[in-house]
């Protein structure tokens, strides 16, 4: 009888710790195609997940994070499963979601600005006792 180490790895509940995510949304990630290998199985079936499948589903969460489409996802995720050879189009379009990004940020720093605003008049109006 030969003994077997159990495949080094995290489980799908640690995998979920770690990543912050749900175990259902790990396997919904896996199930739709976006994770970048197929997750290895242990002998009893189980998912084992290696450190680079974590910092891809970091990636993943980053880019939704940031209002990437599902759509966008999946095909940036099946650029990268193809392997190399495909980098130009994965340029154009990690930097058409940075633009996306960019002008939602400066967006929100402009509707920041003016909360900042109506902030500092109503502490002066509270300095000074006005009713505003």
């Amino acid at each position: 009888m030969t003994i077997t180490a159990p495949p080094a790895g995290l489980t799908i509940a640690e995998a979920s710790e770690q990543t912050g995510l749900t175990a259902h949304t790990l396997r919904y990630y896996e199930r739709d195609g976006l994770m970048l290998r197929e997750v290895p199985r242990s002998s009893s079936g189980h998912r084992v997940y290696a450190e680079a499948d974590l910092r891809w589903v970091t990636m993943l969460t980053r880019l939704r994070a940031t209002g990437m489409s599902i759509r966008e996802v999946k095909e940036y995720a099946e650029l990268c499963q193809a392997g190399p050879g495909n980098e130009a189009a994965r340029l154009e379009l990690l930097q058409a979601h940075r633009a996306r990004v960019l002008a939602q940020l400066t967006e929100v720093t402009e509707h920041l600005g003016a909360i900042d605003h109506k902030i500092g008049l109503y502490r002066q109006c509270a300095l000074e006792g006005i009713d505003q």
